[in-house]
């Protein structure tokens, strides 16, 4: 059985997750963006020994703040998006708002383009290409979990925003309508911001997949 642990961080609340099987000594870290000594602590609290990968949906700053000093504490390898490596690399070239940072610029350990199977802590997780809000976006899907760490692709109600560098909102749909199709109802969501929620959930009351739900003639089937 799954463990997923939720820690809401930093100025614009972004969810990072420690995943493990139920009763693990062992995680992965998704999106880490801020506050490394929290979860650090969070980290210990939960008797984790081991990290084994700091997994990035992407590498907006706000998911990405606190990758340095976690790797470097943690020592695990950090999986980031290719298309976005540069980004991790050099962090605040890319942070536009003021009073934010600085943070530590790190280099990828490992790149993810979309397809790969990963196998850390005991699960096995597949890549999945979901562009949109970033033009690298991954989501990881933990195999036989019926879970989804989808970063900023779909939240609770919402959507990833598009009005950033390299966002486009028919691709973002797109991956979008993919994660709806590969997936059952009942998959379980775990976003970057907001509540846990599910692809079922969202395909049927968020309003911004009324085109995917309704199409272009009429509801879909």
């Amino acid at each position: 059985m799954l463990d997923v642990r939720m820690f809401t961080v930093g100025p614009l609340q972004e969810n990072c997750f420690f995943v493990r099987e139920q009763g693990a000594d062992r995680a992965v870290i998704v999106d880490p963006g801020e506050e490394p000594e929290r979860l650090l602590e969070a980290r210990d609290a939960l008797g984790v020994t081991s990290v084994e990968a700091i997994l990035l949906t992407h590498t907006h700053f706000d998911h990405i703040g606190a990758v340095a000093p976690l790797a470097r504490a943690t020592g695990a390898p950090v999986y980031c998006p290719e298309a976005e490596r540069q980004v991790l690399a050099n962090i605040m070239e890319y942070v536009q708002m003021p009073g934010i940072g600085p943070f530590e610029s790190y280099e990828a350990d490992e790149l993810v383009t979309g397809g790969e199977t990963l196998e850390l802590a005991g699960l096995t997780f597949d890549v999945r290409f979901t562009p949109g809000h970033s033009p690298g976006h991954v989501t990881y899907a933990a195999r036989g979990e019926n879970a989804l760490l989808s970063g900023d692709v779909l939240f609770q109600g919402s959507v990833g925003r598009v009005d950033l560098p390299g966002g486009d909102w028919p691709t973002l749909l797109a991956s979008i309508e993919s994660l709806i199709e590969e997936f059952p109802a009942e998959t379980v969501v775990y976003p970057g911001h907001m509540g846990i929620t599910t692809l079922g959930q969202e395909r049927a009351s968020n309003p911004f997949l009324r085109e995917l739900v309704e199409g272009p003639t009429g509801p879909k089937r």
